[in-house]
């Protein structure tokens, strides 16, 4: 009998992978998926499909937590907003002729985050 493995959903050409930028985000996203599993989804989607799109619920953060640098990089840094007040913060890192976009977590809180309130 051979072992069940999850099959994840392929990425479309136009579309952004997503990556964790740290383990807490990891563990929150697992955290999420546990109790919000349809509004992840719904994150899923966003995230790959339109990260840059301003909408009451997705939009650059401000003041000190509008930027974060990573390998000497500056980036905008994002805010979705997931129901019942977790929030999912991430930068995007355009396609190349040979990789695809990145949409990558810094931190996926299951609450909403004490430096936004």
């Amino acid at each position: 009998m051979t072992k069940k493995r999850d099959v994840h959903r392929p990425v479309k050409r136009s579309e952004y992978v997503i990556r964790f930028g740290s383990n807490n985000a990891a563990n929150g996203w697992r955290d999420l998926v546990a109790t919000k599993r349809n509004a992840m989804a719904d994150a899923w989607d966003w995230l790959t499909q339109t990260p840059r799109v301003i909408t009451e619920k997705c939009y650059p953060l401000k003041g000190d937590l509008r930027t974060v640098v990573r390998d000497t990089r500056t980036y905008v840094q994002w805010q979705y907003k997931v129901p019942g007040g977790a929030r999912i913060w991430y930068y995007v890192v355009e396609a190349t002729s040979k990789q695809a976009g990145e949409v990558v977590l810094i931190r996926v809180a299951t609450s909403h985050p004490n430096e936004t309130k």
